[in-house]
């Protein structure tokens, strides 16, 4: 750089006197210590502020509210329209400090899964190990015997399914039991014990399963063979395990994109004739998964659904169950992917023959009647540049639908959620929640009452009892208060939009500023990043602290989260930029994002840029410096899917597609590590069993292979993670090293 009239040797001691003063004021000790503390230091700072609703019959309800010093038990009269405590604290208080022989305080009752009865004068609640039962007229405590705690489930997500495992089947006339022997389906009588052979043709690799379904009527029985698939399992040592000196080697199933899957065939069998029907199985023969066999009420056919492997076919098919003919119910089908994994929604309305389907083939999710004997759309329900998120009750009977939905109003957030209802045939629609925020919403059993707590990250929740047919709220519970949060310096991170690439939609993400926010210094930004398109991510209720965002802050950074295309929850032409594109990561966005922040605030440092993420985070952190290092300086990826061919197949198949082809090598950051530019640290947990850690690890070798410097954390013991406190610990340093020219305080004096 050269300034006219000013030696190089003057521009260099001013630059470096610039920096130290920068230095000085950013990422020091104080500031370490804050950012340690601002977690702790925000907690309990916001009262008036219930997370559950329960409902006792459909007129009461009843939560928990968080006071200053402690908390209260509140009880609605939906009826009557008024709010009361629950019950005498202090009486309860007294009387659970003698039955537990300890001293309990009325503001700090430890009492957890409470049940009213319908009068209103039992009430039954947990405590430790003890479940009790008190007279609200006497307060007399009872403990009721017989009572554990449920026991932690260790289910392994990607554990292959047990076709064999399940337990003989009875048919619904109580005459036969059918079960699985030598790979084959037998039945037996259970009067004479006679036993007889349905199938001839399972093997041990061509098998039947043990998840047989009769007919309602007793008379056809259905039997689907399965081909078994590939077996992956991934491999991992535990270096330190807690119960011996030696380490552990651990396995898990996981499969992989392109690995070979099972294969199933259903079979039907009349069980008077003891004759199989053939059902012929090209309308299935490409299967990533066929699912959901059912048999109809009349016993004439059973359905099930079938996911073409690739996505882009998706099939709800009927067998008929006198020909074994199949055909088609519903077809859904994309140029790019139907999205099986967050967007599937089925209702089958038995009495009327009809089903209610979500699809996006409008360019938005929305909800559909079909007949379900012809297989045709009887008419669109829901309609209009917004989607359908949830459906949340199907209502026969009145033949409405309660769902949420987003972006119904053009000057609010996009993402906000909504509740609305509307009749099976797309007409009265209307909203239950109008307010600008992010509603959730506990209804009464009969769907008669509502309560509506709403929120914003700027925003404090309001939680009120509204009536569905009055359309007004009928009881104001709690409006929360933030006056304590406020005294410790907190400020609300600021929604923030601006134009994405085609410069005419809107993207949508918060800035977080530290409570030491000077508009007279330089921050250099942050992004937390997680882009993967199963969702959008930028947070839309109201916190006191966001654990990947405010400790960073208050380091010195101004940090931002940001939703670009190819997430979910807008339009599908929004959503289908991820397909077969994960690289993009909606970059092109997010830049344009961060410097409109930047030109509004000048105190943003658009030439200063990190990021960080964890899992698909990781591998978008990591991308940054692959494919945007004109952009990006500093990176921390955790436990990311570097590579997308050594991720597990259902995420990956879903958004790169199948078959396996080259636009897997195209964005993958191993594959293209040679392209890095900038500051890079991996952090990797040795037990990861979500992403496999060969794919962090293989990274790191073609960075190794291509010259690049970069650091690698490996935490022992830790599974699918961001590192934990070391892995924390790790990249505050790293982002305060190379983004603020600061060499950090040593742990010693941050942490003691």
């Amino acid at each position: 750089m050269k300034i006219k009239g000013t030696t190089s040797k003057k521009i260099s001691v001013f630059l470096t006197l610039s920096w130290c003063v920068i230095g000085h004021s950013q990422g020091t000790l104080k500031e370490y210590k804050k950012a340690n503390a601002v977690d702790s230091l925000f907690k309990n700072k916001v009262i008036n502020s219930p997370k559950e609703f329960h409902w006792v019959g459909n007129e009461y309800v009843w939560y928990s509210n968080n006071i200053l010093k402690g908390k209260e038990f509140l009880l609605v009269d939906a009826k009557k329209q008024k709010q009361a405590v629950a019950f005498d604290h202090n009486l309860l208080a007294q009387s659970l400090s003698k039955f537990l022989k300890k001293d309990v305080k009325a503001n700090d009752l430890p009492i957890e899964n409470l049940e009213f009865d319908k009068t209103l004068s039992n009430l039954v609640f947990t405590t430790d190990t003890l479940k009790i039962s008190c007279n609200l007229k006497s307060y007399e405590l009872t403990k009721i015997s017989g009572y554990k705690s449920a026991p932690k489930k260790n289910d392994y997500w990607g554990d292959n399914f047990d076709e064999l495992g399940n337990k003989p089947v009875g048919s619904p006339d109580s005459l036969y039991t059918a079960y699985i022997k030598n790979y084959n389906l037998f039945i037996k009588d259970k009067k004479t014990k006679t036993e007889t052979q349905l199938s001839y043709d399972g093997s041990k690799g061509f098998y039947y399963s043990s998840y047989m379904q009769w007919s309602p009527n007793s008379k056809e029985i259905m039997a689907y063979k399965v081909r078994p698939g590939e077996d992956h399992k991934i491999y991992f040592v535990e270096s330190s395990p807690k119960d011996q000196f030696q380490p552990k080697l651990q396995t898990r199933d996981y499969l992989k994109p392109g690995d070979q899957l099972p294969f199933k065939s259903p079979q039907l069998f009349n069980v008077g004739s003891k004759k199989q029907i053939s059902v012929p199985t090209d309308l299935f023969q490409q299967q990533y998964d066929i699912f959901g066999m059912e048999w109809k009420g009349d016993s004439s056919a059973f359905t099930f659904e079938y996911n073409q492997r690739g996505h882009q076919v998706y099939r709800v098919l009927e067998v008929n169950a006198a020909t074994g003919n199949v055909k088609v119910i519903i077809e859904e089908t994309s140029p790019t992917f139907v999205e099986y994994s967050g967007k599937r929604f089925r209702h089958d309305i038995k009495k009327s023959n009809e089903i209610i389907w979500a699809s996006e083939r409008d360019g938005w999710n929305h909800l559909y009647l079909y007949d379900a004997s012809t297989g045709k759309v009887k008419n669109q329900i829901t309609k209009g540049n917004w989607p359908v998120r949830e459906v949340i009750k199907v209502d026969e009977e009145s033949k409405q639908i309660y769902f949420t939905a987003s972006g119904l109003d053009k000057d609010q957030d996009p993402y906000l959620l909504q509740f609305c209802r509307i009749d099976f045939n797309g007409k009265n629609f209307k909203r239950l929640t109008t307010e600008n925020g992010n509603h959730k919403v506990t209804f009464s059993p009969d769907y008669k009452y509502y309560v509506d707590q709403y929120s914003r990250v700027d925003l404090a929740p309001i939680t009120v009892l509204k009536s569905t047919d009055a359309e007004k709220a009928i009881v104001e519970m709690q409006k929360a208060d933030i006056s304590e949060l406020q005294k410790t310096g907190w400020r609300a991170p600021e929604v923030f939009t601006a134009k994405g690439r085609d410069g005419k939609t809107d993207i949508w993400g918060i800035i977080v500023r530290p409570t030491t926010f000077d508009p007279n210094r330089k921050y250099p930004i942050i992004e937390y990043i997680y882009a993967g398109p199963q969702d959008s991510f930028v947070p839309k209720n109201f916190q006191p602290y966001y654990w990947a965002m405010s400790s960073l802050a208050e380091l010195g950074f101004i940090v931002v989260q940001i939703d670009g295309m190819g997430t979910s929850n807008r339009s599908k032409a929004f959503h289908d930029i991820c397909w077969k594109n994960l690289r993009d990561g909606g970059f092109p966005d997010r830049k344009l994002w961060m410097k409109a922040a930047a030109a509004k605030y000048p105190y943003m440092n658009i030439d200063k840029v990190g990021i960080h993420g964890t899992s698909a985070g990781g591998q978008n952190a990591g991308a940054a410096l692959v494919f945007n290092s004109d952009f990006y300086d500093v990176a921390v990826a955790s436990c990311g899917c570097h590579d997308n061919r050594m991720d597990k197949m259902w995420w990956n198949e879903q958004w790169m597609g199948y078959p396996v082809g080259p636009e897997y090598e195209a964005c993958s950051n191993t594959a293209n590590a040679a392209q890095l530019n900038g500051n890079l640290m991996l952090i990797l947990g040795e037990l990861d069993d979500n992403v496999d850690p060969a794919s962090t690890m293989q990274f790191a070798n073609a960075l190794i292979k291509a010259n690049k410097n970069f650091e690698l954390v490996t935490v022992p013991g830790m599974g699918h993670s961001a590192g934990g406190d070391y892995g924390e610990r790790k990249r505050r340093d790293y982002f305060v090293q190379h983004l603020l020219g600061v060499i950090p305080p040593s742990w010693e004096e941050i942490y003691k």
